[in-house]
């Protein structure tokens, strides 16, 4: 397994770090936050999103502490590599006064000053990027590594998913008419309306789906290629993202002060509960991202508590991304920005920033989408090919295949489905409870049994997580088990209530 070092060139410093992450996990999910904080109630809004800041926080540092113990072990095969290649050229020393190393990539000079017994800093390092299906394939078995790439998967296919909905949204909503009397109606009347007035042929929904198709016309074929070179597309996004927040967190305090309290959320409103959860653990993720932003880091020293003061900043923005658009509109959308379409009696500028914000979906998941679709086409191929011997295969199978798998798929689901609530809440709830909770767990306890099975107990981990003890591996897997379960209930509550609960509405808010 290559070991990937970030280079001097690539390093930067501790805060930038901080940056970075804080931009990777504030993303699309943020976007669903305000309508699921709104059903579920402020207050088990609040309390929820602190306390799954909180687990967030904690896997986070089991990840970290995986990935320096993934380089203790390789860095440990390495050395007793090396010491067995100088065992053996010592042996052929002695029968030949002419030999050659049985490794032509080590040299003499680099196995005679590479130490065989190291510090901790030697075994227990952050600086080679190894992937979480990298950390899998080292700790986990056959049948873990297969349900970790399935978990992979499924989450990706959601990702997809929800991209293509809230683009395809965005689009149909800047381009349809806006109907004034669009609050009173529910989602299926609303997708019945005709999209123009003056035109009443093509409805909202074939509006939809025919944005859906351009949408997967123009991006899917990336799928079937390599996307290299994104660097300056993903700082764009980056920009577009921060400039959108603070206008939308900026209007939504202005209609406070000018309009007073539009929204009436409830206090608490356990129905709403699958949907915050759902929409929570997909806000938070970025476990899977990790590695690749934590290796480039200068100083690794204080990246525990960067990360606490990362997961606090984010819990802050959220609550008042949350809190500010559920009290200041008195109808939220699944995608907040949907929000902000222009209206008939906005002043010019006015529809200038509401057009950038009902687009900006557009512009940022579209630079996205290339990129998560390959990412899903690779974890298909390793799932289900020898991606060691690819060029083995077929060209169907090779090259047409697994990118349909990856795009078709998602495509299918959003154009019978346009709920981003129901989407996000089913990847988050899910796989991303997976991903975010159940991998963490299993990767840190077997890496520190497959540690302490080689390198004994004494050399410590320096990046092991503040949570070391057993007790806190059990108490996140119980609370993530226990909360797919009752978001599993809820769901099939909302859906078929239970004959003791119709008719009841009154029960669902407190």
């Amino acid at each position: 397994m290559p070991l990937r070092e970030a280079g001097s060139g690539d390093e930067y410093s501790p805060w930038i770090g901080l940056i970075f992450i804080f931009n990777l996990i504030v993303g699309t999910g943020a976007l669903t936050l305000p309508a699921a904080f709104a059903k579920a109630g402020w207050c088990i809004g609040l309390l929820l999103i602190i306390i799954l800041a909180f687990i967030s926080y904690i896997t986070v540092t089991f990840v970290i502490e995986s990935i320096a113990c993934a380089n203790a072990v390789i860095h440990w095969r390495r050395l007793q590599y090396l010491k067995r290649d100088r065992l053996a050229t010592d042996d052929e020393v002695d029968s030949s006064d002419h030999y050659e190393p049985l490794n032509p990539d080590i040299s003499d000079s680099s196995i005679e000053h590479t130490p065989l017994f190291s510090q901790s800093s030697r075994y227990y390092v952050l600086d080679h990027k190894i992937e979480l299906g990298e950390m899998a394939g080292l700790f986990f078995n056959d049948l873990g590594r297969i349900l970790f790439y399935l978990c992979i998967a499924i989450y990706l296919y959601g990702d997809l998913s929800i991209y293509s909905a809230a683009v395809s949204k965005s689009l149909r909503d800047v381009i349809c008419d806006r109907n004034a009397t669009s609050a009173n109606m529910t989602d299926d009347q609303l997708e019945l309306e005709p999209c123009w007035q003056d035109y009443k042929t093509i409805t909202r929904l074939d509006c939809y789906r025919l944005s859906l198709v351009g949408f997967i016309v123009l991006l899917g074929p990336f799928t079937f290629f390599n996307v290299t070179k994104t660097k300056y597309i993903q700082m764009l996004t980056v920009l577009l993202r921060w400039l959108a927040f603070t206008v939308m967190i900026s209007i939504a305090v202005h209609r406070l002060f000018s309009e007073g309290k539009q929204g009436h959320p409830p206090a608490a409103n356990i129905y709403g509960v699958p949907a915050l959860f759902g929409a929570c653990v997909y806000s938070f993720m970025c476990h899977h991202s990790l590695p690749s932003l934590v290796a480039p880091i200068s100083s690794k020293q204080s990246l525990k508590s960067l990360l606490s003061v990362d997961y606090s900043l984010i819990a802050a923005f959220y609550l008042c991304l949350a809190l500010t658009g559920a009290f200041a509109f008195s109808h939220l959308e699944d995608l907040y920005t949907l929000n902000f379409v222009p209206g008939e009696q906005s002043s010019t500028f006015l529809k200038i920033v509401e057009y950038f914000l009902s687009l900006f979906p557009v512009f940022t998941l579209s630079a996205s989408f290339p990129i998560i679709a390959i990412t899903l086409r690779n974890n298909l191929q390793t799932l289900f090919i020898d991606t060691t011997r690819l060029e083995s295969y077929n060209f169907f199978l090779r090259r047409i295949l697994f990118p349909l798998l990856a795009i078709v798929p998602p495509f299918m689901v959003t154009y019978y489905t346009d709920s981003l609530t129901s989407l996000v809440g089913f990847t988050g709830s899910y796989a991303g409870s997976g991903i975010q909770y159940i991998i963490p767990i299993a990767l840190v306890y077997s890496a520190r049994r497959t540690c302490s099975d080689l390198l004994g107990q004494g050399i410590q981990n320096d990046f092991r997580s503040p949570f070391v003890h057993n007790g806190w591996l059990v108490g996140v897997g119980i609370w993530a088990i226990t909360c797919v379960i009752l978001v599993t209930i809820l769901s099939k509550w909302i859906n078929d209530p239970p004959s003791s609960l119709k008719g009841s509405g009154s029960k669902k808010q407190v």
